[in-house]
């Protein structure tokens, strides 16, 4: 028989372990449940990396699995949390990796995706799924778990924490100034297709500072790629209209970088979703992803958005052909994205930050 969901529960547990910007996505369900049960423990089993961005985040108790330990990592988990027992674990990770890891963790009910929803066969590994949501924000879809529990006081709330410390690092790289936070690399890993040309960013960056006087400050991991990249834009750039910070910086202080920044500027990676999440204007660049289920929640009318085009040219349908979550892997999809549309919706952007009398949130209360 299929156990029941708790009416209260006193311990709940999260499963999921990344990426940055679903982590950042997720907050909001958190701030759900701790509106509706405020005494309940919430335990967060979360990926190092995502961890270090929302470290003392308030009301949650972190456990930090970090995957390339592998199995002896897994077991060193379940050993952390043998004496522990979840009335719910709210399973949010659609990966085999993830299921696998559940597996080692004691709950009295596990909750995961619907089947049309769920990957990696996640369904076989719980006992209660969550109701269908047809094409679904991914952020909505983090709420459907705080919603299968009864919860209806479903706004959105991040309060983020940034220290004194990042705060003092995002000063030291971006001065006294406003300035824009353009973070031009997705993920290095080989299926993301999802990044522009350094010409396009240099052009976008170029107007910035000579319409509006608004530096740019470059965003990024230290990998070669991300670091070539940055070293092309700047090339193509005059020297005071952008602060090259790629590979400088803390997960923290790109936190407090893009929480005073005028506006963010990215493709679907986490920067995008964190300025989502600070209230900071967001334009995402949109190609391989759609951006009605990946885009940043409060921001996506201002997203450049040639997704559609994308799946008829290099899929050879329509979009209302393809699945929910359908990417477009090909390597030149997000250069059909036009430096001029780009520039557009920033001006749009900015002019609609301005006439609403700050830069900051669209906040849905």
């Amino acid at each position: 028989m299929k156990p029941s969901l708790p009416v209260q529960p006193n311990h709940i547990a999260i499963l999921r372990l990344s990426a940055l910007g679903d982590v950042c996505n997720l907050v909001p369900t958190v701030r759900a449940l701790q509106r509706q049960w405020p005494n309940a423990r919430i335990t967060w089993i979360i990926g190092k990396g995502e961890h270090s961005l929302l470290a003392g985040l308030s009301g949650v108790e972190f456990v930090v699995y970090d995957k390339s330990t592998g199995l002896a990592g897994m077991r060193a988990l379940w050993r952390q949390l043998a004496g522990t027992r979840f009335d719910v674990l709210l399973h949010m990770q659609q990966a085999i990796r993830a299921s696998f890891l559940s597996l080692g963790l004691k709950a009295d009910v596990r909750v995961g995706y619907d089947k049309a929803r769920a990957k990696d066969a996640q369904h076989w590994f719980t006992q209660h799924q969550l109701a269908p949501h047809p094409k679904a924000h991914v952020l909505e879809s983090f709420m459907d778990f705080a919603r299968v529990l009864g919860i209806e006081d479903d706004h959105l709330e991040w309060n983020l924490p940034v220290s004194d410390t990042a705060r003092n690092e995002a000063k030291v790289i971006s001065g006294e100034k406003p300035y824009l936070v353009l973070n031009p690399c997705s993920s290095a890993r080989i299926s993301n297709k999802r990044n522009w040309s350094a010409e396009g960013y240099a052009s976008v960056i170029e107007h910035a500072w000579v319409q509006y006087g608004l530096k740019t400050v470059l965003t990024g991991g230290g990998t070669a790629q991300e670091r070539e990249t940055g070293d092309q834009i700047e090339a193509f750039c005059q020297p005071e209209s952008v602060i090259n910070a790629i590979g400088g910086t803390s997960l923290k202080g790109v936190l407090a970088l893009i929480d005073q920044a005028r506006a963010v500027i990215a493709p679907d990676t986490g920067p995008i979703h964190m300025a989502n999440a600070m209230g900071t204007p967001a334009l995402g660049l949109y190609a391989s992803n759609n951006p009605n289920r990946t885009g940043p929640y409060l921001w996506r009318e201002f997203a450049v958005n040639v997704y559609p085009e994308a799946v008829r040219t290099y899929l050879h349908k329509s979009v209302e052909d393809v699945s929910w979550g359908q990417r477009v892997r090909h390597p030149s999809a997000m250069m059909l994205i036009k430096t001029d549309d780009v520039i557009a919706k920033l001006d749009t952007l900015l002019a609609h930050t301005i006439s609403a009398g700050s830069t900051g949130s669209t906040d849905e209360d």
